[in-house]
């Protein structure tokens, strides 16, 4: 089950947290080649090296800016260049930093959409010409989030960055159905993550425990794990999914709509700095 024998991907945001554990699981379940993409070289080197020892599959580490499409199109040619072709591409990369519609400034606007919208873009582009181009009936994941919905006030720029990813997917979707190439997208909610413990501790003050207190307030007295998500990729990678495709999941212990009692409303007024 959910195995990719045989098969090469390339996954964004390989230098740490989801990005790493998904590289691994696809290694694991039969991968033939990948390359991890980031911005941190020696983490990326060290995530390819573990994932070489502790699994049969090549990995490689491409040092990218997200941001950069000439950079995008180099890590294209470098996993091409090393493997012939590309069967996965795993867009798991994602910039979260803060901001409201009011405070937002524009370098940080720009950085989100460059991070989250321009680069998957340009990636998704590249991959897919050489997969038409050879007829490699591939698989494309996008990772989005519960924000992509509406998100919370401090996560203006990031929602929208990831209400455009999933338009992204269903519209390259739908482009390339008869192509049979597929692209899907899944909206993860409040994950335990490396990234997320820097996130907590830099803009919102939390202790250096925050994961256990938080844990304690969900359904499943837990947060989503990497290595769950890791799974659900590599079943989206797999032949298991079938034609399942121009498909966004909510991946989250919520069901959007839902509410006990009243309609949820944000904490206060914003206020101008």
């Amino acid at each position: 089950m959910n195995r990719v024998d045989g098969k090469v991907a390339v996954v964004t945001g390989g230098t740490q947290g989801l990005g790493k554990a998904i590289a691994m699981n696809l290694a694991k379940m039969g991968a033939k080649g990948i390359v991890t993409l980031g911005r941190n070289e020696k983490r990326g080197e060290e995530v390819a090296m573990s994932v070489n020892q502790e699994t049969s599959c090549e990995t490689y580490f491409f040092k990218t800016e997200l941001s950069d499409v000439n950079n995008c199109r180099e890590a294209i040619a470098f996993t091409l260049e090393k493997f012939s072709q590309i069967d996965i591409l795993v867009n798991a990369a994602g910039l979260t930093d803060r901001g409201n519609i009011v405070e937002t400034s524009e370098e940080l606007f720009d950085k989100m959409i460059g991070t989250n919208v321009k680069g998957p873009f340009f990636l998704i582009q590249d991959t897919v010409k050489d997969m038409i181009k050879k007829e490699v009936k591939g698989s494309i994941i996008n990772i989005g989030s519960q924000a992509a919905l509406t998100g919370q006030p401090f996560l203006a720029s990031y929602s929208l960055s990831k209400g455009a990813l999933a338009t992204l997917t269903k519209n390259t979707a739908f482009a390339l159905l008869n192509n049979n190439i597929r692209v899907n997208q899944l909206n993860i909610g409040w994950m335990a993550s490396d990234g997320e413990h820097q996130i907590q501790t830099k803009f919102h003050g939390a202790p250096d425990n925050w994961l256990e207190d938080a844990a304690k307030e969900q359904p499943f007295k837990r947060l989503l794990g990497t290595e769950e998500v890791a799974k659900a990729v590599t079943f989206l990678a797999s032949d298991d999914s079938g034609m399942m495709t121009g498909s966004v999941i909510d991946f989250d212990q919520s069901v959007v709509g839902g509410y006990p009692f009243s309609p949820p409303k944000p904490p206060g007024k914003l206020e101008l700095s």
